[in-house]
């Protein structure tokens, strides 16, 4: 069921045409009076109940906001114009914003993709596009946009790890903009047929669980050693590759390859260590 619009008027105008069929209707009640002609009397009193039958009709729609009507319970459009405006009195009708609104899910335990637990939850706005579609094809859009909310969320984070041990491989925590659109898009397939549009979805809180928290921290710092050391090896490497260098070109010394051995030996102990080091002077050879 898609939407439509209905039978509406502007209200101002039939206003008037109120205000002279009652004041129709009084002048066949006085001429009555003075004449007394039953006939023009209840033509008079018919008048003034079709009148006051007539300004049920009336109603106001406010900016972003459309009203739903039925008749005899059979959709009769919806109605968009803001002010005052008349329809058919026996239209029942219910009011539905369009104004864009936004709820924050409540923070959901889920498995990511490598089965860890993960606390995770999402800031989603949205609003109604089609209100026959949002009154008429689910019982309570409002409810039925927050449960498929938080369902769209845990299918989109049991889809990623919460961190990606491979560069290429997106994962919660380093792609938010990928991540952001996959919940968008998951979240509008639910929604769609309900007359909503999801504008944006965002995560607003992504954690591990407590009772994996502390482990996954110690991986986190083990893993920040691990590249840190890493990266120092490499820098010291080059600093002994280019001091073996100079050496050697300059001439300042013949070191044979047990003395480059130990020379190297020393420098990667200098400037991989985590405290300064003490010099120990040789005062002999190394051979003896």
């Amino acid at each position: 069921m898609n939407e439509r619009t209905g039978f509406s008027i502007a209200g101002i105008p039939f206003i008037f045409v109120c205000l002279l069929l009652a004041a129709l209707g009084l002048v066949l009640e006085l001429s009555a009076a003075s004449t007394g002609q039953a006939g023009l009397l209840a033509l008079g009193i018919v008048i003034h109940v079709f009148t006051v039958w007539l300004t049920k009709g009336f109603f106001q729609v406010a900016p972003n906001e459309g009203l739903v009507m039925q008749l005899f319970g059979k959709y009769a459009g919806t109605v968009r114009h803001e002010g005052l405006r008349w329809t058919n009195p026996f239209y029942s009708r219910r009011r539905v914003s369009l104004r864009v609104r936004n709820f924050e899910s409540g923070k959901l335990k889920v498995n990511d993709n490598d089965g860890n637990p993960i606390e995770i939850a999402a800031v989603v706005v949205w609003q109604v596009v089609d209100t026959a579609e949002a009154v008429f094809c689910v019982d309570d859009y409002e409810n039925f946009v927050h449960i498929q909310s938080e369902s769209a969320l845990r299918q989109m984070a049991q889809s990623y790890p919460y961190d990606a041990h491979d560069d290429g491989k997106p994962s919660l925590r380093s792609h938010g903009e990928d991540i952001n659109n996959h919940l968008r898009d998951e979240i509008q397939a639910r929604l769609g047929k309900a007359g909503v549009q999801v504008t944006e979805a965002r995560i607003s809180h992504l954690a591990y669980a407590q009772e994996i928290a502390q482990a996954m921290l110690q991986r986190q710092q083990a893993s920040a050693i691990i590249a840190a050391r890493e990266r120092i090896v490499q820098g010291a490497v080059g600093i002994v590759a280019m001091a073996l260098d100079k050496l050697r070109a300059q001439g300042v010394v013949e070191l044979d390859e047990e003395r480059k051995a130990a020379m190297v030996s020393n420098l990667l102990v200098v400037l991989c260590g985590e405290r300064g080091t003490q010099p120990v002077l040789n005062t002999g050879t190394l051979y003896n």
